[in-house]
């Protein structure tokens, strides 16, 4: 796929090696449950999952959404409390990899140790972001900024069909990755959509004026690059 990195014949003997098995789970499961630390680490090979924390009261942040393609788990290796959850969203199949198998790896294989660190870098920004639009946006601008976001980030990865995206998300999630109440995640999203901005039927989500969302979400970013694959 063009979003991807080629890799070279040597790279992708080595990756499919390293790789011990492919696992399926359904929709609300642990990929890593919060807290635990896990000896596997995983891509998302199909579906939609995030990473989210919680308070000991049970209100939840979700720190990011995860997409066919991003790699999980590297989070706890540099972890000195409580690490992150990761959960599915909508069944996933997942490529399971042994996390004692890093450091081999990053000797074998250079190039690809410098893939893994490339990929732990953009989580950096996409941190940097997300803080940026939980301290500055408003709730228009958040829920905006979240939808493009999304939509970008599904379309590369090819979920894209007929113009519209996958959206399994409802507006829990949304309010947990944004910071907002339920009621004020639901009155926002409405206004959006009256004001034309975009749709979201039956599970597909459809930006109907993009260059609008971008404009009031302050959100303009260069073309994506392609990504590392492990």
């Amino acid at each position: 796929m063009q979003a991807f990195s080629p890799l070279q014949p040597g790279e992708l003997d080595y990756i499919e090696n390293y790789r011990s098995e492919m696992v399926d789970l359904p929709a609300g499961a642990a990929i890593i449950p919060e807290h635990r630390t896990s000896a596997r680490l995983f891509t998302l090979y199909s579906g939609w999952a995030f990473r989210y924390k919680t308070l000991s009261d049970g209100r939840r942040q979700i720190l990011n959404f995860l997409v066919p393609g991003d790699f999980i788990g590297l989070q706890e290796e540099f972890a000195d409390g409580a690490t992150p959850g990761v959960e599915a969203v909508t069944p996933v199949r997942l490529c399971v990899f042994a996390r004692d198998g890093l450091w081999p790896l990053f000797r074998e294989y250079p190039s690809l140790g410098y893939d893994i660190t490339w990929l732990a870098a953009r989580e950096e920004h996409w941190v940097d972001h997300h803080l940026l639009t939980a301290g500055r946006r408003n709730a228009l601008e958040r829920v905006a900024m979240l939808l493009i976001h999304l939509f970008r980030r599904a379309e590369r990865v090819g979920m894209a069909q007929d113009g519209a995206v996958p959206f399994p998300f409802n507006q829990q999630h949304i309010a947990d990755a944004l910071g907002l109440s339920l009621v004020h995640t639901n009155k926002t999203l409405r206004r959006l959509q009256a004001m034309g901005l975009h749709s979201l039927v039956d599970g597909r989500l459809r930006l109907l004026a993009p260059r609008a969302l971008e404009r009031m979400a302050d959100y303009f970013e260069r073309p994506m690059r392609r990504v590392p694959l492990i």
